[in-house]
């Protein structure tokens, strides 16, 4: 089996390296080639096995190499892997549309919503490259990049229409480090992907402000209670929003000082601006980029999302970090149950 994994970012990379040692530990040839953007970073992958810009001191598997030439890493390449920022996925999908192979399998490791059309990636994906749904599938989870590049064990969830494709695909990266589990639920996973990104910009702006653990479980609970609501008015399950994907994300993202999210909302809560957050930030919190788009689609479904609400209104200069928990305090009381 040949795989194409488009983007040489920090996860990218590390899904790269588990597709590697899943083959060498079930006995398995297979070649990977990462797409990536800049010739330094392809450089570094071919030459000394690394990717030090976004995994310091993890070796990849000699079976992984890189190019900057697109179609080089396409050809004949029968399980496709995209890990670019969400909001530049449809542009570059109109690039490669006719670079990828007939029936090839496409696998987004993306957590976000496009803005302008509020499009979850797997749309993007279908519309753009005109294949089916079940051609068409997603990874997530509590997949911090660097702990699993370290390999350190975790799980994750491959969600396809086609069952049958997602037992393929989550066979083909079952690392002895990184379990996979199996759903059909595409819109639960990528709902529970996309609105952690929001809810952990306001857990790291709760800890930016020196606010205790009482504080951010209470945010990280009432958050996953937004996040099902979403997931659900979209048809989404509501035991996907008790797994891996919704409440084991949600815990990681927001928890971590390896993410990206909750590192830009406690640098927010500091008093940083927005402009600072970026020039500290060496990755794209997607949160920020996908916030808006969030808060527009619940809109749209009549959705109740007042964490996320809150979050774009500090984003947008609008709330000011100090008014973030005073107002949602300040909501009117009501039975918990109520979604």
């Amino acid at each position: 089996m040949s795989v194409a994994v488009l983007g040489a970012g920090s996860w990218g990379t590390t899904f790269a390296k588990i597709l590697a040692d899943a083959a060498t530990a079930s006995g398995v040839n297979r070649r990977i080639r990462i797409w990536g953007r800049r010739p330094e970073v392809v450089e570094q992958i071919n030459s000394l096995h690394r990717n030090p810009q976004y995994l310091a001191d993890v070796e990849l598997p000699p079976s992984i190499s890189a190019s900057t030439d697109v179609a080089e890493v396409l050809a004949g390449a029968d399980l496709v892997v995209l890990a670019v920022p969400a909001q530049s996925l449809r542009l570059q999908l109109r690039e490669w549309k006719g670079l990828l192979e007939p029936g090839a399998l496409v696998v987004s490791l993306m957590k976000g919503l496009e803005l302008s059309t509020d499009a979850r990636m797997s749309e993007v994906i279908r519309e753009e490259l005109d294949i089916p749904d079940d051609s068409i599938a997603v990874v997530s989870g509590p997949n911090l990049a660097m702990e699993i590049a370290r390999e350190e064990p975790t799980a994750s969830v491959v969600a396809c229409s086609d069952s049958a494709a997602a037992g393929w695909i989550a066979r083909s990266c079952t690392a002895p480090y990184f379990r996979p589990y199996t759903t059909s639920d595409v819109v639960g996973v990528e709902i529970g992907g996309i609105v952690k990104n929001v809810i952990a910009l306001a857990v790291g702006i709760c800890e930016g402000k020196q606010m205790g653990d009482n504080t951010k479980a209470s945010v990280i609970t009432r958050g996953l209670a937004e996040t099902s609501r979403l997931a659900l008015a979209l048809g989404g399950e509501a035991q996907t929003m008790a797994g891996l994907a919704g409440l084991g994300d949600l815990v990681a993202t927001c928890s971590s000082p390896l993410s990206r999210n909750h590192t830009a909302g406690r640098l927010l809560g500091q008093g940083l601006t927005l402009d600072e957050v970026a020039e500290k930030m060496t990755q794209t919190a997607e949160g920020i980029k996908s916030g808006q788009a969030v808060h527009e689609l619940a809109g749209k479904l009549g959705v109740e999302m007042p964490i996320t609400a809150a979050v774009v209104a500090v984003l947008a200069g609008r709330l000011s970090v100090d008014q973030l928990g005073p107002l949602l305090l300040a909501r009117e009381l009501k039975p918990e149950g109520d979604y």
